[in-house]
């Protein structure tokens, strides 16, 4: 990249965006864009005071957000991928689990991560090659190899409820009775974050947005975890995808337990 972006000076940005956040007025202020899916008023002011500053101190570098059909117009060159709050419908209902998940992509690779969880004051972020950090403290997964001492995490997306159900809870029972216990948390790229923290061992979910795992998933493997679709295939977080994320020591053994499930996959 010919534009040397800082990750100290992104986390100052995304961390100046938490009185907006924390504004329940924004957080009411509310529209359904489709079944149990909402946009609120806080989503659409993160994304645009966040792409304004971004491309303030970073031109041309393009933008790509959840909101407002902000898509990047080519592949190949750098991208910032942001979903201005992961984890809406906990916004809506004051739930405090919701984060603020920006990367940057270079044109080959997602080099930088940064996912910011206000409720909680806890910054997550990792650049390429250079390790994890929560906070500025270096945090790496687990080193857990059991499934019945791993701590299991599931998404359920409010998209093709129910062409997804029969799969989900097919592989969810399978993962429920080989592991330790199950959380369910609501956002994406907060889940990614406690497997890379070592606060859990697995985390999957099915049709996942580039902004929903872009950060996390840099995050995940910087601090030594695995992630890949949920057959073991490779990502592009440019592509929506079907995501396993584990500490890394216990990949294979999920995958082998998901496996083929009942209904669509």
């Amino acid at each position: 990249m010919q534009q040397i972006v800082s990750e100290r000076e992104v986390i100052r940005l995304v961390r100046a965006l938490r009185p907006l956040i924390l504004d329940r007025a924004g957080a009411a202020d509310v529209r359904e864009k489709s079944a149990a899916n909402y946009v609120t008023a806080t989503d659409l002011a993160v994304q645009r005071t966040l792409f304004r500053q971004l491309t303030r101190r970073w031109p041309g570098i393009q933008c790509m957000g959840e909101e407002e059909g902000a898509a990047a117009r080519r592949s190949d060159r750098p991208v910032w991928i942001l979903d201005p709050i992961d984890g809406t419908a906990n916004l809506v209902h004051g739930y405090g689990e919701s984060a603020v998940s920006l990367a940057l992509w270079d044109g080959r690779e997602v080099v930088l991560g940064v996912v910011y969880n206000p409720f909680r004051e806890e910054v997550f972020s990792a650049a390429r090659g250079q390790g994890s950090r929560c906070n500025g403290a270096r945090i790496h997964c687990s080193n857990r190899t059991g499934l019945g001492h791993s701590l299991a995490i599931f998404g359920t997306s409010p998209y093709e409820k129910e062409e997804r159900a029969d799969a989900l809870f097919d592989r969810l029972k399978r993962i429920y009775l080989r592991t330790e216990d199950l959380r369910r948390g609501g956002s994406a790229a907060i889940d990614l974050c406690r497997v890379a923290a070592g606060r859990a061992e697995l985390y999957f979910e099915y049709n996942l947005k580039p902004w929903d795992y872009a950060a996390g998933q840099l995050i995940l493997r910087e601090a030594g975890g695995a992630c890949t679709a949920m057959d073991g295939g490779s990502l592009c977080p440019l592509e929506n995808a079907d995501i396993l994320a584990t500490n890394g020591l216990i990949h294979e053994q999920v995958l082998a337990l998901l496996g083929p499930a009942a209904g669509r996959s």
